[in-house]
């Protein structure tokens, strides 16, 4: 939602929106994706500035097992733009939860 004061300076500097904070784009990144997935938002485990918006990975439960270390994960990249809102998202990686990167 812009601010009075947000779009009085983006009319006297001729720029577009401001691009939101990284914590917020963590927020939403995740939050969004949840949403879509209809899962518990998960950990954001990277997060980089683009042209256009910002890029995300987001951490997801797929599929919870007993132990939890046998639940079945996946990483998934998010493309923001720069008011924050998804406009993509891609599966990038699934793995087992107790499993780590050699």
């Amino acid at each position: 939602m812009a601010t009075e004061e947000n779009t009085e300076r983006e009319k006297a500097h001729g720029d577009g929106p401001e691009r939101i904070a990284a914590p917020t784009a963590m927020h939403h990144a995740s939050g969004q994706l949840a949403q879509l997935l209809q899962c518990e938002p998960g950990p954001v485990s990277a997060l980089k500035p683009t042209d256009d918006g910002w890029l995300a990975d987001v951490e997801v439960m797929e599929i919870e097992r007993v132990p939890d270390t046998s639940s079945v994960m996946a990483s998934y990249r998010v493309h923001l733009d720069e008011l924050g809102q998804l406009v993509g998202y891609e599966r990038t990686r699934r793995y087992g939860r107790g499993q780590i990167d050699r």
